[in-house]
């Protein structure tokens, strides 16, 4: 029997994904990719995977598999319930599922398959980008995902001794974005001062985040400029949003500052409602 995985449930969102499309923004392609980097790399390391294998990306639990041969899964990022996998490769003998439910804390849970998932890639990555539509298409119930052949690298160690995703508020360092002079010191302090809130409209595109909006000291038009993973851009409501694994790769709304490339990760695991402070 060939290795895959048929898919039976997929909760709210599931997608395929690896390290992205790197170095393609003057095409106008975003890199996208794993929006937890640190988490799905940990899954291809426990494994003995290749560091671009493609893994899947689970948004807040719900996704059920049924091995099509004898695999070795692990999940990382978001400790989903049910998984007995978490952190640690485990066997996953031919007809035997994996069910996963609501994670307590964090958002996004990454499935690993020794070997990695194998679906056709899309400019040199099988990276789903939902802004653009690159890449393989969302997972659907019924989805039969081939599994590649296994690297020569062994499986790492056996447990990942890793703190979970926090629940509670979370802080992150901020360097200064190219249009901080938009807003002046006293748009910074407001925005470094107190914590802001994500909200539900926040998905792999972005956090947008609800709190005190900022106000500008300088008005006028931006002309369209490059943008970034962990960008905050400032659109006219004062409300900021940070850019995440799909953000855009241009943008004419002033960025007043960027989160540390590390702790972008962290914000990827952000829910609804969870506090974000951003410190200067």
């Amino acid at each position: 029997m060939s290795r895959a995985v048929t898919v039976l449930e997929t909760g709210p969102l599931t997608t395929v994904q690896d390290l992205g499309r790197p170095g393609r923004g003057a095409l106008g392609i975003g890199r996208s990719g794993a929006a937890d980097r640190s988490a799905a790399a940990l899954a291809n390391r426990l494994l003995g995977n290749d560091a671009g294998a493609a893994l899947l990306e689970v948004t807040y639990g719900g996704l059920v598999l049924r091995a099509e041969g004898d695999l070795l899964v692990v999940t990382t990022g978001a400790r989903c319930a049910g998984s007995e996998a978490h952190n640690a490769p485990v066997p996953l003998p031919a007809g035997r599922g994996l069910r996963l439910g609501v994670p307590e804390t964090g958002l996004r849970t990454y499935v690993g398959v020794r070997g990695g998932i194998d679906v056709e890639p899309v400019l040199g990555s099988r990276a789903t980008d939902v802004l653009s539509g690159l890449g393989p298409p969302v997972v659907s119930a019924g989805d039969v995902l081939p599994v590649g052949p296994a690297s020569a690298l062994p499986p790492g160690v056996d447990l990942a001794a890793l703190a979970d995703p926090p629940g509670g508020e979370v802080t992150v360092r901020v360097l200064p974005g190219p249009r901080r002079d938009w807003f002046g010191d006293t748009g910074w302090t407001a925005l470094t001062a107190r914590p802001w809130t994500v909200t539900a409209e926040s998905n792999r595109v972005g956090l947008r985040l609800d709190g005190e909006p900022l106000r500008r000291e300088r008005e006028g038009e931006l002309p369209s400029e490059g943008m970034v993973r962990g960008a905050l851009q400032v659109p006219p409501s004062g409300l900021p949003v940070l850019f995440l694994a799909d953000g855009p790769v241009t943008g004419g709304y002033p960025v007043i500052a960027y989160v540390a490339d590390d702790d972008v990760d962290r914000c990827a695991q952000l829910r609804p409602g969870q506090a974000l402070r951003l410190r200067g």
